[in-house]
C-alpha cells in the first residue's frame, strides 16, 4: 500500500530501504513533508508518520543520533514563542508515568526554548521504543528507540466509519472496509478516475474508490443483488427493504454524486463497445465458498439448473470455473484499462499446493504487488495487483500461461472442495477429541 502511495503522490520507494518484517516501525526516505502528508491522507495501513531526528538501538545510541542532527533543522520547532510537548509510545509494553517522565526529562540536552502545553501544542514530539513483537518475551530494554517530529496521522478512522456493521445494504460476501481502502490504495484510484468492479455484488468496493474521488459502476449476474430484491443477508432480518441498494450505499456516505451505474451481466460476455476504458479494475471474484461462480448457460442445461429472480426474470445458470474468470479477468483489463492502469483482485489459494507460477499472467499486464491474508491453516487468498504497461493487439486475446501451471484451478469448484475437505478434518478432529 505504501509503495502504491508512494508512485501516485510523485515519490518513488527506495529498494535500498530496510522492509523490517518483524517490527511495526518503518523508515522512509520520502523527499518532501508535502509527499507525506498526501500519503499519510490515503494509507489506512500507517498510523502516523514523523520527521525522524535520531534511531538507535540502545538510549544511548539515540542520544548521540539527536547530537548529531542538524541544529538548523531542529530550530524552527524550537523557538522561544512556540509551544510543544513530547509523548512517549511503547510497542509490546506499558511504561509507569513516573518512567515517562525520567525518559522525556533525559532529553534537556535538546535546545527547546518554547513552553510546554500539553493541550494544544504547536509542535508535537515522539519517542518510540521498540519492545518485539513477542509478548511472552519481553526485554528489559527496548531493541530498538526512535525520536521524531509528528506530521500526519493515517486515514484509520476510515475502517470504524465505512464498517460493514454499520451499512445499509450488505450481503454474504461485502468486503471488509480496511481491505477495500486498501484495495483502492493499491489501484492508486485518484479522483475522477473511472472505477469498474466486474462482480460488484453490494458494492463495497465501489464506495471506497468512491471516497477517494473516482466514478465507479459494475457489473454482477445475480438480478436480485443489482435491484436489492430477495432474502437478506443481515441477521435478524428476511427480506430486503424498498431501498436497500448500492446507490443507498453510497448514499449513506454522500457519495451518490461518484455512481455511474451496475448492471446486470455475465462477465464472461463480451459487452462494452471498443474504447472503453477504465482506470482501475477492483474486484474480488466469486470462488466458491459463499457465492458460486456462475456464467450463463445454454438452453440445452435448462433442465439441469433454471434460477428464477422475484421479478420473474428467468435465466440459465452454469459453472464458471475459477481458470476462466482469471484468464477472463486478465484479458479484459489488458483490453479496457489505460496505460498504467491497474487491476487488483484476490485469488483464493490451496497454500499446501502454492507456487508463485499458478499466478496468471499477461504480456499486457505487469505484476507490482502479491500479498496473502490467511484464511484458515490450509487456505489463503493473494492481493494480486498489476498495471498495463502494454497496448492490447488482437494476438493477445488468448495469452495465457500454458495450461499445466493452471491445474491447480482446474476443475469444478476444485478450491471449494479443498477448502471445504480441510473443514471436515477439523470437525472429524473435533469429534474425536470430545469422545475422550
Amino acid at each position: 500500500e505504501i509503495t502504491s502511495l508512494l508512485s501516485l503522490c510523485g515519490g518513488q520507494f527506495s529498494g535500498e530501504q530496510e522492509i523490517r518484517v518483524n517490527s511495526p516501525f518503518w523508515i522512509l526516505n520520502i523527499p518532501s513533508e508535502e509527499m507525506a502528508r498526501g500519503l499519510m491522507k490515503r494509507t489506512v495501513c500507517a498510523k502516523s508518520i514523523f520527521e525522524l531526528w535520531g534511531h538507535g538501538k540502545s538510549a544511548g545510541e539515540l542520544y548521540a543520533s539527536l547530537k548529531n542532527y542538524p541544529t538548523d533543522k531542529m530550530l524552527p520547532y524550537l523557538q522561544s514563542d512556540s509551544t510543544y510537548k513530547v509523548h512517549i509510545h511503547t510497542f509490546n509494553k506499558t511504561l509507569t508515568q513516573a518512567q515517562k517522565i525520567k525518559k522525556i526529562d533525559a532529553l534537556e540536552f535538546l535546545p527547546f526554548k518554547g513552553k510546554v502545553n500539553l493541550k494544544n501544542p504547536e509542535h508535537v514530539f515522539w519517542i518510540l521504543e521498540d519492545y518485539g513483537m513477542d509478548p511472552n518475551d519481553v526485554p528489559e530494554e527496548p531493541i530498538h528507540l526512535y525520536f521524531g517530529r509528528w506530521i500526519a496521522d493515517g486515514q484509520r478512522e476510515l475502517i470504524e466509519s465505512y464498517s460493514v456493521k454499520k451499512r445499509h445494504f450488505i450481503g454474504n460476501t461485502s468486503m471488509d472496509a480496511c481491505l477495500s481502502f486498501i484495495m483502492a490504495n493499491h489501484g492508486r484510484v485518484k479522483p475522477n478516475d473511472i472505477v469498474y468492479d466486474p462482480f460488484v455484488g453490494t458494492g463495497g468496493l465501489l464506495i471506497s474508490s468512491a471516497h477517494f474521488g473516482a466514478y465507479v459502476c459494475g457489473t454482477d449476474i445475480d438480478y436480485n443483488t443489482i435491484h436489492g430484491l430477495g432474502k437478506a443477508s443481515r441477521k435478524n432480518q428476511k427480506w430486503r427493504g424498498p431501498d436497500e441498494n448500492i446507490r443507498a450505499n453510497l448514499r449513506q456516505y454522500g457519495l451518490e454524486k461518484y455512481y455511474l451505474d451496475a448492471l446486470v451481466a455475465d462477465f464472461s460476455r463480451p459487452i462494452w463497445r471498443k474504447g472503453i476504458l477504465f482506470d482501475a479494475i477492483i474486484t474480488d471474484p466469486p470462488y466458491g465458498i459463499r457465492e458460486a461462480p456462475r456464467r450463463m448457460g445454454s438452453q440445452k442445461e435448462t433442465v439441469k439448473s433454471v434460477e428464477r429472480s422475484t421479478e420473474n426474470h428467468f435465466f440459465v445458470s452454469s459453472s464458471y470455473h475459477l481458470s476462466d474468470i482469471f484468464f477472463d479477468l486478465l484479458k479484459f483489463g489488458a483490453e479496457y484499462l489505460v496505460m498504467g492502469g491497474r487491476l487488483v483482485y484476490w485469488l483464493p489459494i490451496y497454500r499446501p499446493e502454492y507456487t508463485e507460477e499458478i499466478i496468471p499472467r499477461h504480456p499486457c499486464l505487469k505484476l507490482i504487488s502479491n500479498c496473502e491474508q490467511l484464511l484458515s491453516s490450509h487456505t489463503s487468498r493473494r492481493l494480486i495487483t498489476m498495471e498495463k504497461v502494454k497496448e492490447f493487439k488482437d494476438q493477445d486475446e488468448n495469452s495465457y500461461l500454458l495450461d499445466g501451471q493452471y491445474m491447480p484451478y482446474r476443475g469444478h469448484n476444485s478450491f471449494r472442495e479443498k477448502y471445504f475437505s480441510g473443514v471436515t478434518k477439523r470437525i472429524a478432529k473435533e469429534e474425536k477429541d470430545n469422545q475422550k
